[in-house]
């Protein structure tokens, strides 16, 4: 089973995935929990470059960057584990380089697909995105020590992702299943353990 979590700054990811790893780890169901960018020793260098504030990069550049991490992640770390019919979260994959590179750099849908469509990338059998408002997402962005890159970016860079992942949610719904993130850590992760949970009783 392949499940990917996908939300914009601040939507609470990380405390998902906190509650996620304890309730799985305490009924003894397996889950490999990754993420990009970082997933592997090479993604992690990669990740440092492309989170630095103090580096300017094309996003074409940035694009590829992002691509060359997914596809070490998939080899190392994704693939191997769904041959052996491991579960996996990841924390970020696919959607995030159409909502981020796509909609947030306005890199046009049919390049990114002439890149991606070709490295035949595995699909995820389950996508949780959480969504919140930008303005409450960048408040609890900012909560945080330091801001990246990405998070320093301006409010309309965040609308237009926003806005991508809620279209991609709604083209498709079969896959994607939208949280909605204002409501509360509880509740919130309830909804993604029905979730995950219906769909690992389905396989």
């Amino acid at each position: 089973m392949f499940i990917t979590l996908e939300g914009s700054e601040g939507a609470g990811k990380s405390t998902l995935i906190d509650h996620l790893k304890k309730y799985f780890l305490d009924r003894n169901i397996e889950f490999i929990f990754t993420k990009e960018p970082g997933g592997t020793e090479e993604g992690a260098k990669l990740r440092k470059l492309l989170i630095d504030k103090s580096v300017e990069l094309d996003p074409l550049s940035e694009t590829f960057l992002l691509l060359a991490d997914r596809l070490e992640h998939v080899r190392k770390i994704i693939k191997p584990a769904l041959e052996e019919n491991k579960n996996v979260l990841s924390d970020r994959y696919l959607d995030s380089t159409y909502a981020y590179q796509g909609a947030g750099r306005k890199i046009n849908k049919d390049e990114l697909d002439k890149l991606i469509k070709p490295l035949k990338f595995p699909v995820p059998d389950l996508t949780i995105y959480l969504d919140l408002p930008v303005e409450e997402g960048l408040r609890r962005a900012k909560g945080r020590d330091r801001l990246d890159r990405f998070e320093e970016e301006e409010l309309d860079f965040f609308e237009r992702i926003r806005n991508s992942y809620l279209k991609l949610a709604q083209e498709d719904s079969n896959r994607i299943v939208t949280i909605d993130s204002t409501n509360s850590e509880k509740e919130v992760f309830e909804t993604a353990k029905e979730c995950i949970e219906n769909k690992l009783n389905e396989s």
